[in-house]
C-alpha cells in the first residue's frame, strides 16, 4: 500500500474546511476529484475516515488519527523540499546572534567574513550584550545563537557548546610601576586604580569577585564600553586594565602598552555558544552553528 501525499493533503484540508466543496475550492480542484481521493484513501486503509453531519463532514476516530499523522508527514515533506531548494538556490535566511564583547572583538569578525563568503545569501544580525542578557535573550527565543563567557541565568532549555578560549592579562602604561613585571597575581594589582568595562560585563564581574575573595577593595577609576577605549585610557596611564591578550597584542607589539600574564586560574576562560533547544532551527542557523563550532 502506498499513500499519496496529495491525497493526504486534500484529506487534511477537508477536515479543516468542514466540507469537500470548500476544500476543493481552496485547492482549485473539482469536488468530484477530492471525493475520489478520499474514497481511495478509505479503500487503501480499510477504514471509514469521514462521516456526514448537518454541518458538513467530520472525521471519524480513525480519520482524526490519520489527520494528526498526515500533518506531521506533510510538514516533514515540506521541510525536505525547502532544504533541497536551499541547496539548489543557495541557503537563504537571517540568523540573529547575541554575543559578548570578547567574542565580537576576538573571533567573530574573521569567522563571519569567511562564513558569509561561502553563504552570501544569509543575513546576520549581530548585537552585543553581557552574558546574563545573552542567556535571557536565548531563553525568550529572541535570538538564534548566543556566545558568552559566564553561565548566568536559567539554561534549562538551552543547548550549550564549547566555542573558543582566551587568556586575560593585566595591561599597563609603559611607565607604570608594574610595567616590567613578567607575571603576577591579581591581588598584587589591587593597590592601583583600574579602568574597567561597563557594569555587568563578565570581566568586571570576575574582577569584583576576585577582589572580594582577596578581601581588598577594587578601585575602578573609569568605566568604558569597549576594549578600544580601555586600551586608550590605559595608554594614557589613567589606570590599569584587564583584557584578553589577543586584543591587547597589537598595542603591545607597537610598544604602546605593556601586558603582564596573570597567575590566577580564572584568567584562562572558555567561551561558550548556545541555542534554544525549544526553538526550531533554520537551515541558515544550522549552517552557521556548524561553522562556528568547528575547530580552527
Amino acid at each position: 500500500m502506498r499513500l499519496d501525499p496529495t491525497s493526504l493533503r486534500l484529506f487534511v484540508r477537508v477536515l479543516e474546511t468542514g466540507t469537500i466543496a470548500a476544500a476543493a475550492e481552496h485547492e482549485h480542484i473539482a469536488a468530484s476529484a477530492v471525493s475520489k481521493r478520499i474514497s481511495e484513501l478509505e479503500h487503501n486503509l480499510d477504514a471509514q475516515l469521514l462521516v456526514r453531519t448537518n454541518r458538513g463532514v467530520e472525521g471519524t476516530q480513525a480519520g482524526k488519527a490519520l489527520a494528526q499523522l498526515a500533518r506531521s508527514v506533510l510538514q516533514q515533506l515540506d521541510e525536505v523540499h525547502a532544504r533541497m531548494h536551499e541547496y539548489s538556490q543557495g541557503v537563504r535566511g537571517e540568523v540573529r546572534i547575541v554575543a559578548n564583547i570578547s567574542a565580537i572583538t576576538q573571533f567573530l569578525p574573521r569567522q563571519l567574513k569567511a562564513f558569509l563568503d561561502r553563504h552570501p545569501l544569509i543575513q546576520i544580525q549581530l548585537e552585543e550584550k553581557i552574558s546574563s542578557e545573552i542567556i535571557d535573550t536565548l531563553a525568550q527565543r529572541k535570538a538564534d545563537i548566543g556566545i558568552f563567557t559566564e553561565v548566568l541565568g536559567d539554561t534549562e532549555n538551552l543547548q550549550i557548546y564549547p566555542y573558543r578560549s582566551d587568556n586575560l592579562v593585566v595591561i599597563t602604561a609603559n611607565r607604570h610601576p608594574l610595567a616590567d613585571t613578567p607575571r603576577l597575581h591579581f591581588a598584587d594589582t589591587l593597590k592601583y586604580d583600574y579602568v574597567g568595562l561597563h557594569t555587568g560585563s563578565a570581566i568586571n564581574n570576575k574582577l569584583l569577585h576576585a577582589a572580594a575573595a582577596a578581601e581588598q577593595p577594587f578601585r575602578m577609576r573609569i568605566q568604558v564600553t569597549s576594549y578600544e577605549a580601555l586600551l586608550r585610557m590605559v595608554e594614557q596611564d589613567l589606570g590599569i586594565g584587564i583584557m584578553p591578550m589577543d586584543i591587547a597584542r597589537p598595542y603591545v607589539n607597537t610598544r604602546r602598552i605593556k601586558a603582564i600574564a596573570l597567575n590566577d586560574a580564572w584568567a584562562h576562560r572558555n567561551l561558550k555558544l548556545c541555542t534554544n533547544n525549544q526553538q526550531p532551527m533554520s537551515q541558515a542557523t544550522r549552517r552557521l552553528l556548524e561553522y562556528l563550532t568547528q575547530d580552527d
